[in-house]
């Protein structure tokens, strides 16, 4: 059972920092990329960071490029997201996901909300 749990989350004023983090439990082969996400009240969801487990190469949105950063901790089993920078813009609910490939992923997380005002 593949299970994605992001944390990190929470609620910070505009110009401040979060990081988040997501940690996969019941896989161990993973293949393509592995991406963060977001959703706006609203909005559709959009990826913004991701990172190839491969060679751990990383693309980022424009909205985010310089501000944000994705990493990841391969004895861990978890990729982060260092946000920094925060704009009342970033406000959403951020998902991970992993196994991505051709703009569609396997497996997804269940959320964390971030929120900046």
């Amino acid at each position: 059972h593949v299970q994605l749990v992001e944390s990190g989350g929470g609620s910070v004023q505009d110009g401040g920092s979060l990081r988040l983090s997501c940690t996969v439990s019941g896989h161990d082969d993973g293949s393509g990329v592995m991406g963060w996400f977001r959703q706006a009240p609203g909005k559709g969801r959009e990826g913004i960071a991701g990172i190839f487990i491969d060679n751990d190469e990383t693309y980022y949105d424009g909205s985010v490029e310089g501000r944000f950063t994705i990493s990841r901790d391969n004895a861990k089993n978890t990729v982060y997201l260092q946000m920094n920078s925060l704009k009342s813009e970033d406000t959403a609910l951020y998902y991970c996901a992993t196994d991505c490939l051709g703009g569609s992923c396997s497996y997804w997380g269940q959320g964390t909300q971030v929120t900046v005002s």
